[in-house]
């Protein structure tokens, strides 16, 4: 009797680790930071780069397999895949892998030859689950915020009260499910600071308007704020933006509903300020990376 779980272990995690151990080492990681980047030894790692571990070719050469790897180790290398993120995605492959037919399926009935006789598979794991699907969000933030950070001008498009850019999962109900930046951005002699990684949970005032406007049917799934200027809206517009005005001075989330029952195709939402309130606009689109190539269009 083999378990496939013992199969994954002998044959998949060796090889899956080995490419990953390659394709990390070749984009200019120490060994010690593939290590800590694996949660496996420096030993290991060497043993990967020399070759001493056995590859299954079978596996190596799936063509998801290997897309994976490469997807994974370019986020890793860069910061943009978390390696929970690089566990949850290997986990659901595998899981894949697994079901009757497939690749892993097909190593467990040459070892179980007597499985040939049924259409068995097990799928563990929702490839929906809630942590994929959190972990990509904030892969997509981490992108949009590194966008904007490295953007030339970009701190001149902050307001006074600060800027953030948030993101939420599919199904947002309240804050808790939008994620953005801890203490917001902040102009710092002249340049955009981020003060943290990216979380759920921690943006209040960006994330109301970015539920707001989807409550009342927008699909932006991503949203940010900058300083107002009838130029810059006008830019806005000009791109091809819808733009709709809102009145902060009372229910932020009445307000912003209404305009975008208004304007059901609305993109741009800004208010003019009113006593104590400063005037700000806010960018919406699918998802990060969006909103940040929205707003750095600005700086050209």
């Amino acid at each position: 009797m083999k378990f496939v779980e013992e199969i994954v272990v002998e044959e998949f995690l060796p090889t899956v680790r080995s490419q990953l151990a390659g394709e990390l080492r070749s984009q200019g990681l120490t060994q010690s930071d593939v290590a800590e980047v694996l949660g496996i030894s420096q030993s290991a790692v060497s043993k990967y780069a020399h070759g001493d571990v056995t590859i299954n070719e079978e596996i190596a050469t799936d063509e998801r397999v290997d897309a994976l790897v490469t997807q994974l180790a370019d986020g890793l290398a860069s910061g943009d895949v978390t390696p929970v993120q690089a566990l949850v995605e290997i986990e659901v492959l595998i899981r894949e892998l697994e079901t009757g037919g497939d690749v892993l399926a097909a190593l467990h009935e040459d070892a179980v030859p007597a499985l040939t006789a049924h259409d068995a598979g097990f799928r563990v794991h929702d490839p929906d689950s809630d942590l994929r699907t959190s972990e990509r969000v904030l892969s997509s933030l981490r992108r949009g915020l590194r966008s904007l950070e490295n953007a030339s001008g970009f701190a001149g498009l902050l307001p006074a009260v600060g800027s953030n850019l948030v993101a939420c999962v599919p199904d947002a109900t309240d804050v808790d499910d939008v994620a953005g930046v801890p203490g917001r951005i902040f102009d710092v002699k002249g340049k955009a600071t981020i003060p943290g990684e990216p979380e759920f949970g921690v943006s209040g005032h960006v994330a109301s308007v970015l539920l707001a406007a989807r409550r009342h049917g927008s699909e932006a799934a991503a949203a940010g704020n900058i300083r107002y200027d009838p130029e810059l809206v006008a830019a806005l517009e000009d791109a091809g933006h819808v733009a709709a005005e809102f009145d902060e001075s009372g229910d932020v989330a009445s307000s912003v509903g209404a305009a975008i029952e208004d304007h059901p195709e609305a993109t741009v939402l800004y208010q003019t300020g009113a006593d104590g309130i400063e005037p700000i606009t806010y960018v919406l689109g699918p998802d990060p990376e969006s909103v940040a190539e929205t707003i750095q269009r600005l700086l050209s």
